[in-house]
């Protein structure tokens, strides 16, 4: 694919194979199958997709691995897979079943050493560091487990040791604006840009198609958009707004 496309990625929220949603990380309710929205979104034309089993980190286990292996069955775009991976054997099952890239998140946290033991074996490009941040006081800070506690760590200095320690892009998800559908947090995106130099994916806060144009006007470093429950509900229809998206000069694959 052109690296110069901008990337639209709908991401899955699984608890209880099932797809969940919340509003900044509480109060998750029931969406849809997994496996059917999977079949959907790769039937619309996005570019990649996200799995996320949101509960593995919080419970202490591991990823549901049953579920997964469905919705891979029904994908044909690049998957990534994140949740409870807290070691090299962790993303080693995952890539073995089929994962694109792998996203980590608490793991790295925990074991700073994880990302660059798996962006050896692997590669950087299929390694993500996933941090949730929120802004505290003046700083933007990281939470782990779910969102829920936090790290006490400034997010910028986080972010940029784990892309120097291998990740090879970062999925920002803004606590903040997360379900709010008030638009995505564009000036923690722009700092976060502005201090590495991988792709960065912004997620929480998309409610509609001109958020999507805000953000790539506004922030034209960042490379993908990642929303959930606006394509969910189908409030946003892909097709749509990768059409308005080119109108207004951004560059997307529309080819389905």
């Amino acid at each position: 694919m052109n690296q110069n496309y901008k990337r639209i990625i709908p991401c899955l929220d699984v608890k209880n194979g099932r797809v969940v949603k919340g509003v900044r990380f509480e109060g998750v309710s029931d969406v849809s199958s997994p496996v059917d929205l999977a079949r959907y979104y790769c039937e619309n034309g996005v570019d990649e997709l996200v799995f996320y089993d949101i509960a593995a980190s919080v419970e202490g286990r591991k990823l549901f691995t049953d579920i997964l292996f469905k919705v891979m069955a029904e994908t044909i775009v690049p998957l990534t897979v994140g949740g409870g991976l807290s070691t090299l054997e962790d993303c080693d099952e995952m890539f073995k079943l089929g994962a694109a890239k792998v996203s980590i998140n608490s793991g790295a946290i925990k074991n700073p050493n994880l990302i660059t033991e798996v962006a050896e074996k692997y590669g950087s490009e299929r390694v993500i560091i996933s941090a949730d941040v929120s802004l505290v006081g003046n700083e933007y800070h990281v939470f782990c487990k779910g969102g829920m506690e936090d790290t006490g760590m400034d997010a910028i200095e986080w972010i940029s040791r784990c892309v120097k320690n291998g990740a090879g892009e970062v999925v920002l998800n803004s606590i903040d604006m997360d379900g709010v559908k008030g638009g995505f947090d564009l000036p923690m995106l722009d700092a976060v840009c502005n201090a590495v130099d991988v792709p960065v994916i912004a997620s929480g806060g998309a409610g509609k198609i001109e958020d999507f144009v805000e953000l790539f006007k506004t922030v034209p470093k960042v490379d993908a958009g990642l929303a959930a429950s606006v394509f969910h509900f189908k409030e946003v229809k892909i097709p749509e707004l990768k059409k308005v998206l080119k109108e207004n000069g951004i560059n997307v694959r529309t080819e389905v």
